[in-house]
């Protein structure tokens, strides 16, 4: 079928982001392989399945290929860290646009029913005890998804913030422009904590954390609403939630191309 049959799936313009970035296929030695599926159907046939939700084996028939093609190349391109890449690459376009406000930043944690237990599950204290995974997001002050990390759902919500503060600053880098540094940041009353705001404030970095029993986090929540509307843009994909995927490493995967999108989606909108 022609290509119009299955592009509506693709956001207008991020293949041309996306082209460059992927693996090159190759011809499997025994014959056969994806050498003749192009690669812009493959990439809209794993963004297909990320958003509807549907399992490989029911990727509709206008994308011309089986599932083990489409699986495949999506363990492929995973493995090899593509979306990340994409999700940086449309991050250095928002900033380009002067999109990205890291003036503040916003640190959240949503929680993931896991179907199929695993790696990054664990009993969630939020779900009675079921497994679970949570998704650790870092958002700028607009709620644009920075970073995001998967961990346990019996994990406490404070030891994901010194692994998410680490992980965003490494895209700090003046020599190429690049100013992703935060001035100030914000969470709720988890991460609080002596020793991370002591940490923090090493770094430079304002801490707006509400105290226990101290300080109401309805003043600070006027801040950090917008992770709540980023969680939800996530969420709306429905290959996340819930979280069966068995190998541990495709969760991340999905979760890395879920954030692309959504920025994409994000900056076409304030663009358009």
């Amino acid at each position: 079928m022609g290509r119009g049959a299955w592009s509506w799936t693709v956001p207008d313009g991020l293949w041309e982001i996306a082209k460059p970035l992927l693996t090159p296929s190759k011809v499997r030695p025994q014959g056969g392989g994806t050498q003749d599926t192009p690669d812009e159907t493959l990439f809209a046939a794993n963004i297909y399945v990320l958003v509807s939700g549907c399992s490989w084996r029911a990727l509709p028939p206008c994308f011309g290929m089986s599932k083990s093609t489409a699986h495949r190349r999506f363990l492929i391109w995973s493995r090899a860290g593509v979306w990340g890449r994409l999700h940086e690459a449309v991050l250095h376009q928002l900033d380009d646009a002067c999109l990205i406000d890291v003036t503040r930043v916003v640190l959240g944690t949503a929680h993931v029913r896991a179907k199929e237990g695993g790696e990054h599950t664990g009993p969630s204290p939020e779900d009675r005890g079921k497994p679970g995974s949570k998704m650790d997001i870092l958002s700028d002050a607009n709620g644009l998804p920075l970073l995001v990390g998967v961990s346990a759902g019996n994990t406490h919500n404070s030891e994901g913030l010194k692994p998410m503060v680490e992980g965003h600053q490494t895209r700090h880098d003046p020599d190429r422009g690049r100013y992703f540094k935060p001035q100030r940041l914000h969470a709720d009353e988890a991460c609080d904590c002596t020793d991370l705001r002591k940490w923090l404030r090493g770094r430079r970095i304002g801490v707006r954390i509400a105290r226990k029993g101290i300080e109401s986090s309805e003043r600070l929540g006027r801040r950090r609403w917008v992770i709540e509307r980023t969680m939800s843009w996530l969420s709306g994909y429905r290959r996340l939630s819930p979280h069966y995927e068995r190998d541990p490493r495709n969760y991340p995967a999905f979760l890395g191309l879920t954030t692309a999108l959504s920025c994409y989606t994000r900056l076409l909108r304030l663009t358009a």
